[in-house]
């Protein structure tokens, strides 16, 4: 009996390593149709997790029940799978250079378990080359075993996007490879399992890795062409989303929007490739020049907020700023790699007070991450108000609002275009 039958009539399991906003919906998926051991190195997320609640806030409690899982802090306890899937995160540091340390901490810990017979898939992402490179020495060097004859690798790229409730692990069309036919085959038929919209079959495992760090880099490089285009814009007085509008109406344009791209994803991701892309001697000018427009955003951004201040006579070292939204993305309350600090601490440098409200983000996790604290809401009056990140309590708002937050010739500046046509009497400006 091969292991996927060995699986599904529940002489085996699999097992997760990192319950994150990727690992965990993955493993509560699989967990109910077959056993799972779920395994993260926090014990304070694995207990709330025991308890039925997601740390990461995507997941509610329902979608617990039901599920044959083993949530664990323990490695000893991984010794019970035979299939692991590593879904830790791979970061990048001060440096913008890739952090494969939680990935390889990862690999080690499933090396010291691993068996004959065993799987290890990895949905991080990474640079091509990084699972048969950086991950299988140390797989195989821990346990004594040997890929092929003892056991298979293979990678299968993450595509969950946080805060959307449409395209999930079950929904998206999950990319698979494996070291071999054989395991190639196996490793489809497990994802098969859950994934109801089917597995894309690539040619290796490089192949895996290159189509997914190419996704968020093909986005990344056309955010920041329209990021350009608005700074472009701004010069000739000509509103972007506006333009975009018109120009959306032919059939093969492709929408993007101009703003602020941070997470872990789409702001990562480009630099594990151009890391790799080095190690071959090229150094890629079109994503690399994508990265630094878009790095560079929220200083822009800070600095057009200013001008305008300026223009309606407004002293700087008296002015007060709200920053509305602090998040990287709308609705989610995950806060890595936000870019609005860097309109803040912009704004901080020429003597700005400034607020920061969101009713997604936790104070405590920003102000250890950023050392910046967020306000419970609004305090007095504002000579400057960004609406930074487009949650959906602020489609709501109307110029009534933000006409109640400001001062005498406030400045509205709106990042996503959300306020457009509702702003007609205090300043507004948008990218």
């Amino acid at each position: 009996m091969d292991l996927y039958n060995q699986i599904i009539n529940k002489q085996n399991k699999i097992s997760v390593i990192g319950l994150g906003y990727v690992g965990l919906p993955i493993a509560l998926e699989f967990a109910k149709k077959v056993g799972v051991i779920g395994f993260d190195i926090r014990e304070d997320r694995v207990e709330m997790m025991r308890n039925k609640i997601d740390p990461s806030n995507e997941l509610a409690s329902d979608d617990f029940e039901g599920c044959d899982i083993l949530f664990t802090s323990n490695p000893d306890d991984l010794r019970d799978a035979a299939f692991h899937i590593v879904a830790v995160p791979t970061p990048i540091d001060d440096s913008n250079m890739p952090d494969l340390r939680p990935l390889l901490g990862a690999t080690t810990t499933v090396g010291r378990v691993l068996k004959k017979g065993d799987y290890v898939v990895y949905e991080s992402t990474v640079y091509p080359g990084a699972t048969e490179e950086d991950c299988l020495p140390i797989l195989e060097n821990l346990s004594g075993l040997k890929l092929g004859s003892d056991f298979k690798i293979g990678y299968s790229p993450e595509r969950i996007n946080p805060g959307d409730k449409e395209h999930t692990i079950t929904t998206i069309l999950k990319v698979v490879s494996g070291c071999d036919t054989e395991s190639l085959d196996i490793i489809a038929k497990v994802y098969e399992l859950v994934v109801k919209a089917g597995v894309y079959k690539a040619s290796s495992i490089k192949v895996a890795e290159a189509s997914k760090i190419i996704e968020n880099t093909q986005r990344d490089v056309n955010i920041a062409l329209m990021n350009e285009l608005s700074i472009i814009f701004n010069r000739m007085g000509i509103n972007t989303f506006e333009v975009l509008e018109a120009a959306g109406t032919k059939w093969n344009f492709l929408k993007f929007f101009p703003g602020l791209v941070g997470g872990h994803c789409i702001g990562v991701d480009p630099y594990y490739l151009t890391y790799k892309a080095k190690k071959f001697r090229y150094h890629p000018q079109i994503i690399n020049s994508g990265r630094y427009v878009n790095d560079s955003m929220g200083f822009y951004v800070a600095k057009q907020v200013v001008k305008k201040m300026i223009a309606a006579g407004k002293n700087m070292l008296i002015s007060r700023v709200l920053v509305m939204g602090a998040t990287f993305k709308e609705d989610v309350t995950d806060i890595r790699n936000s870019r609005v600090p860097d309109i803040i601490n912009e704004l901080k440098t020429y003597g700005v007070h400034v607020d920061i409200v969101d009713p997604f983000a936790s104070s405590e996790e920003y102000h250890h991450e950023y050392g910046i604290s967020i306000a419970d809401g609004p305090a007095g009056k504002y000579d400057a108000i960004i609406v930074a990140v487009s949650h959906t309590p602020y489609l709501k708002l109307d110029e009534n609002y933000f006409a109640g937050l400001a001062m005498e010739s406030a400045v509205v500046a709106d990042l996503k275009g959300i306020l457009r046509g509702k702003i007609n009497k205090l300043t507004y400006w948008s990218l």
